[in-house]
This record gives C-alpha cells, structure tokens and sequence, in this order.
C-alpha cells in the first residue's frame, strides 16, 4: 500500500480550492438571479453563464486540491481526456439543474430532481477526475466512504440550487456561496478519505502530463474566466435599472425625480416589489 498525503503543500491547496469553489458559486448564485428576472433568449444565457460558472469553480476546486495529493514511491500524472471530460461533466450537470429548478413547475420536486441530478453530476466529475489519475499502481476505495461522499454532493447540490432561486439579498447570498464552497470541499476530500492505493512498481511509462504541463494552466484560465466574468456581472446593469435608465431617457431636460436621484440597491427591489403587493392587497380588501 502506498502511502498517502492530502497535504504535501500544507494548507495552501485546500484554501486556495476552497477560495476557487466559494467564487464560482458566488458568480453562478448572481448569475441565476440573474436568469430568474429575465425571460426568453436573456434567461437562457444567463443560465448557461452560471452552470459554467458553478461548474467550473467545482472541477477547479477539486483540482487545485489534488496539486497537494502525493502517493509515496510513484509519480502521479493525468490523462487528458478524462480531465476534459470531468470539467464537461461538472458544467453540463450543474446546467441540467438549473434548468429544471428555473423551468420546472413544482418548486419541490423540481428541487429534489435537480439536486439529485446535480448532485450525482458533481460525484462522477470527482471519481472521474480520479480515473483520470495515472501512476505505479491502482486506486481503490472504501465503498461506505465513497456513499456518503455521494450523499454529501447531493446535499449541497440540493441546498446549492435552493440558494439559487430563492435568496435575494446579496449579504444571505454571500453567506451561501461560503457554504456551498466548504460542502463541495468536504464532500472532495471525503471522497479521497475512500482512496487507497495499491503499488505495482512497473518500468513502462505512465502516459499522461503532468499537473503543471495541462491541469495547472487550464485551472489558471477557469480562474481568469470566474474573475472576469464576476466583472461582467457586476457592471452589467440589472432590468431595474435598465428601466430606471428608459424613464431618465424620456426625462430630457427635466428635473430627475429623487428617486432616480438616490436609486435603490438592486439587491433591495425584490423586497420592495413585495412590499408593494402587500399594499395592493390591503387596498382590495378594504375596498
């Protein structure tokens, strides 16, 4: 058996994985809100936008994670179409979610079958990552580590999807990106508690590359992608405040209103809107 170590570069990996996970789903959880306000082609889009970005702060999680995995006596290397196609995997799962959360009719089963769905999509871009492993030996795991792992991804899958179509202020949407980042790193190195390794020392190469030959310089450009598309997001004006920018169009020379003075943080116009409603209902009744 070959000795593991989770933790060759120290506590390096597993906070700059964790850090990656917490700002992919922070982008997606905006994204959807997003996607959710909007309809038709704009939906879609925004939706495509956040299953990349959730999809790839998960596989740029787990792999910035096993830069700290070592197995003593072998050199460990990766094959690249199973890497490519654990990165596909992780984003197309996470879009098969969201789509059935946004589209589906019942809130609770949509919820339940996206979150099983996504949650199994996250478990297979883990182990298949792991297939992807080449070294002097073979990986074998722990069958009860390995169901709970599983279990795990589609917890925080579930919850993950919940946040997503249901939280509206950006300080509760905050605090969920940081939950959905530590449940996909427990859930990563619960998988690789399973992992055991058999040695069968062997002078045949290994194939593959190496981490920093392929994964390294894929995991730089995801991360660019996540930064730049937050940028995006960010400057992008909400459809509030596109109206608002409509209405001060047709305004001309006229003195804005104090309200297009001073306008209101978009992540407080659900409340509003809500607050609204009650309103109107009140005036219904008492008519």
């Amino acid at each position: 058996m070959g000795a593991l170590n989770h933790l060759s570069l120290g506590w390096l990996t597993p906070v700059l994985s964790y850090l990656m996970a917490c700002a992919g789903a922070a982008l997606g959880l905006r994204c959807t809100l997003r996607g959710l306000a909007a309809s038709g082609p704009a939906r879609r889009n925004w939706l495509i936008t956040a299953a990349a970005a959730i999809g790839s702060g998960i596989w740029t999680m787990h792999f910035v994670a096993m830069f700290g995995f070592t197995v003593d006596g072998t050199e460990l290397r990766d094959n690249v179409p199973l890497t490519v196609l654990s990165l596909v995997v992780a984003v197309l799962v996470t879009g098969l979610g969201l789509t059935v959360v946004c589209y589906g009719r019942h809130r609770g089963l949509a919820l339940l079958s996206g979150g099983v769905t996504t949650g199994l999509g996250v478990a297979a871009m883990h182990y298949l990552g792991m297939a992807a492993l080449r070294m002097h030996g073979g990986l074998h795991y722990d069958a009860g580590t390995v169901a709970l792992s599983v279990l795990v991804a589609v917890g925080a899958a579930t919850a993950a999807l919940w946040a997503a179509v249901t939280i509206r202020n950006v300080y509760a949407a905050a605090a969920a990106a940081m939950a959905m980042g530590l449940a996909v790193s427990c859930m990563h190195y619960i998988g690789m508690a399973a992992v055991h390794v058999r040695l069968e020392p062997t002078r045949t190469g290994l194939g593959g590359v190496s981490p920093m030959e392929f994964v390294f310089p894929l995991a730089v450009g995801l991360g660019s992608f996540l930064f730049l598309a937050s940028a995006f997001v960010a400057l992008s004006p909400t459809a509030q405040e596109r109206a608002g920018y409509r209405q001060l169009g047709g305004l001309g020379a006229e003195e804005p209103p104090a309200a297009a003075q001073h306008p209101e943080p978009a992540w407080r116009e659900p409340a509003r809107a809500e607050a609204g409603q009650r309103d109107t209902g009140r005036h219904d009744r008492a008519a």
